[in-house]
């Protein structure tokens, strides 16, 4: 009897952890960089590769870093909230161009809209990986001290964005 409880109690436990697992939004992938800097990096801009972009540049404001790519379906999804939220001109959206080719990129922004105050091209990733991206699109809210408050995977809806990432800019921009 007693050489059954060991397994019997294993697979309690083992039980228990994807019964946790199940109740999780798989859409909430927890970071690492929650409540850190946000990583350095110096990038061509999609419109002008002779012009860089910094993160450093941003310092004082809140902003939103949105990682896209022109071969992203699910940006198509996100990409009509993201105009209509820039029109609010409430906080910058900057654009980060995920492992894409430039021309494609330019011409999904043409035919879309634009609501970046620019795009940064990441065209090895490497940028990406820094920031733990999982998978396009992901937001990131960045405060004023350059420090990564907020991270969303997945496409920004309507819901998302009144919900959750509005509640975040007003609490860090006052």
């Amino acid at each position: 009897m007693k050489r059954f409880l060991l397994p019997l109690m294993a697979f309690a436990v083992l039980v228990v952890f994807l019964a946790v697992g199940l109740t999780r939004d798989p859409s909430e992938v927890p970071s690492p960089l929650i409540g850190k800097p946000a990583p350095g990096f110096s990038l061509p801009q999609l419109d002008d590769a002779g012009k860089r972009f910094s993160p450093a540049t941003m310092k004082g404001r809140v902003w939103l870093l949105n990682v896209w790519a022109s071969w992203c379906v699910t940006c198509r999804a996100e990409h009509p909230v993201l105009v209509e939220f820039a029109k609010t001109g409430r906080i910058p959206i900057i654009g980060l161009d995920y492992k894409d080719k430039i021309a494609d990129g330019k011409q999904w922004l043409a035919e879309r809209g634009d609501p970046y105050l620019l795009t940064a091209v990441d065209a090895d990733g490497r940028v990406g990986i820094d920031y733990g991206v999982y998978g396009v699109p992901e937001t990131y809210v960045i405060d004023k001290a350059g420090i990564i408050r907020m991270k969303h995977t997945g496409p920004i809806t309507p819901a998302v964005l009144q919900e959750k990432i509005l509640p975040m800019i007003e609490k860090l921009s006052s």
